[in-house]
């Protein structure tokens, strides 16, 4: 079984490890991260925890040459610059210019390819500047480049989640995007049914949820917005590391679990969550939707094996590129 090698930038608490190692695995592949590196000390414990070593911290302190060599760099890079949520500052913001640190260690290293993960306002920051900066950018080391943005809802995940997906190779192969996946998996599939009376909010609060909404499902997340306003669906809005606590109510009137949060992710549940409640809703609300990643891995990982025929992807691109 073919190895391959990957790296994990601003790892977090390692969605996109998990949907790495789901996906080579289902591919007869064996997958090895060979470096990761997060600066958020907390995330550094949970994935130690569960991966058996600890990432590196601070990127823009490691050199290129540093790193090893890998088959596919991954990178959920910090989204705030670029997300509704934040200030919308982009590369005004020191985080926003995190990318030109991975731009730096692909020009070094040369990956057969990377995936890379960010908020859906990035496609339309600055009137669509900044992504154009960052599609430049990724082109000018020599990558054929392409994104869009997905939703965890179409990929078996009960929770509307969009994300912006950048993919590159430098070899000219026809990677599409992976087409959705539905149904989504049922929020009773993604409950628990014996839930500590903490998580339940007041009486006060479910009152004034209930005098100002009816849901139409016998099993839903109320959610309420900026504006104070209330909606319910099957499935859970967009987790969010610093939402409130009454943000999202499971059929308004309890708060989720650490255990549904990460679910909603995609997380299995042999996953250790760390017992900070505080962080752990943090973390859950950081995290890359598993299933959404592993369905762009999955079709990106046969044009990276060495086993994949590459004559005849390229004489495939040849005859429908009329070259």
């Amino acid at each position: 079984m073919e190895k391959i090698k990957f790296i994990d930038l601003f790892c977090g608490i390692g969605g996109f490890r998990i949907a790495m190692d789901e996906a080579c695995s289902e591919n007869n592949l064996i997958p090895e991260c060979v470096f990761s590196s997060d600066i958020d000390t907390f995330c550094q414990d949970s994935y130690e925890i569960n991966f058996g070593h600890r990432p590196e911290g601070d990127i823009t302190k490691i050199k290129e040459e540093e790193i090893p060599d890998h088959d596919i760099l991954l990178a959920g890079f910090p989204c705030q610059p670029f997300s509704i949520m934040g200030d919308m500052e982009g590369f005004n913001d020191i985080r926003g210019t995190l990318f030109f640190d991975i731009a730096r260690i692909i020009e070094h290293k040369k990956p057969k390819a990377f995936i890379l993960e960010n908020v859906k306002q990035l496609v339309g920051h600055n009137q669509g500047k900044t992504l154009r900066v960052i599609e430049a950018t990724l082109k000018k080391l020599g990558y054929h480049v392409q994104y869009t943005v997905l939703n965890a809802l179409d990929y078996g995940l009960p929770q509307k989640r969009e994300r912006v997906i950048i993919v590159g190779h430098r070899e000219p192969i026809l990677f599409s995007f992976p087409d959705p996946v539905r149904p989504f998996k049922p929020l009773s599939k993604i409950l628990e049914r014996n839930v500590d009376k903490k998580h339940y909010a007041s009486d006060y609060i479910k009152g004034k949820r209930k005098a100002s909404h009816k849901s139409a499902y016998k099993v839903s997340i109320w959610h309420e917005n900026k504006a104070g306003n209330i909606c319910s669906y099957p499935y859970s809005c967009a987790l969010r590391a610093n939402a409130s606590y009454n943000y999202l109510l499971v059929n308004g009137e309890r708060r989720l679990t650490p255990r549904e949060m990460f679910r909603l992710q995609g997380f299995p549940d042999s996953y250790k969550i760390t017992p900070n409640h505080g962080q752990a809703r943090k973390q859950a609300g950081n995290a890359v939707p598993v299933n959404l990643v592993k369905a762009v891995v999955s079709k990106l990982l046969p044009y990276v094996a060495k086993t994949m025929d590459v004559s005849m992807v390229l004489k495939e691109y040849e005859v429908v590129n009329n070259v």
